[in-house]
């Protein structure tokens, strides 16, 4: 299946699975599908069939509301069965609104605290370069996340170790849960600091999936890198795109046959079709 397909399936899956569950972020999980794709079906090294396999690449969702995302690709990729996203947020069920560890196979950290996803990506850093092994550690996070003051703390740390084996994605959606993002703090601002605490940063378009994979296919360096990926909030649904609200809304039912549709429909092709 071409990776169009996959996002566009998780895509329906997604307005399906906050629609009964009725939970929020769905506009903060559509940004960060085509990243995840490509991560998962391009990028990384890893073992549906052996999660715990030692030299797999390590991936943290540090933006952990989006966790219904990741979910929907790990099932994607053969990590668990479909059929346990039906039970995304139903009580007593193993898909949480925030990812656990424990819960499902494919979850390295539990996540739900902005800023802690770098921290502990700078430790799973350092200890592979001290143990001496080539995994690399990925985390995704969001641009209002780059706000906690434990993020600048890890930046620093990583930048000073060259820590060449983290790479950093920030989901540059725009929005935040209560105004733009660079209203508060501005991704040129942002991107500075990283490249003062020695990063390598780039720039991709979060929604080609030939700009995500060129990106993300990082040579071996001496600095840790950041990709800034510019995204949409509720990317593929027009109704939410670039959308504050749909941070905390779901789908109603009203709405259901119109989005599907607006999925299904080949006139709104909204990635270019390349793999």
């Amino acid at each position: 299946m071409e990776l169009y397909e996959i996002s566009r399936s998780i895509r329906k899956k997604l307005i399906m699975m906050h629609y009964k569950s009725r939970t929020s972020h769905i506009g903060s999980a559509l940004s960060i599908v085509d990243i995840l794709v490509v991560l998962y079906f391009r990028i990384l090294s890893v073992n549906p069939q052996k999660p715990s396999w030692e030299k797999r690449d390590r991936f943290i969702l540090s933006k952990g509301h989006a966790a219904s995302a990741l979910y929907c690709v790990l099932a994607e990729k053969g990590f668990f069965e479909k059929k346990l996203l039906d039970t995304y947020c139903v009580n007593g069920g193993k898909l949480s609104e925030h990812p656990d560890r424990l819960n499902v196979p494919g979850i390295e950290v539990s996540t739900g605290s902005l800023g802690h996803g770098l921290s502990i990506g700078v430790g799973m850093a350092l200890a592979a370069k001290r143990d001496k092994k080539n995994h690399k550690i990925f985390i995704l996070m969001s641009d209002g996340e780059c706000e906690e003051g434990s993020v600048w703390e890890a930046v620093s740390t990583a930048g000073r170790l060259n820590l060449n084996n983290l790479v950093v994605i920030i989901d540059y959606n725009k929005l935040q849960a209560y105004d733009r993002t660079d209203d508060i703090q501005s991704i040129k601002s942002v991107k500075e600091k990283f490249r003062n605490s020695g990063w390598d940063v780039r720039e991709i378009e979060g929604h080609e999936f030939s700009s995500i994979e060129k990106g993300l296919k990082i040579p071996i360096a001496e600095n840790p890198t950041v990709v800034v990926a510019n995204t949409i909030k509720g990317k593929g649904i027009k109704e939410m795109e670039g959308k504050m609200e749909w941070h905390y809304k779901s789908p109603k039912k009203e709405n259901l046959s119109d989005f599907l549709k607006e999925l299904n429909s080949d006139e709104k092709s909204f990635h270019k079709k390349t793999d």
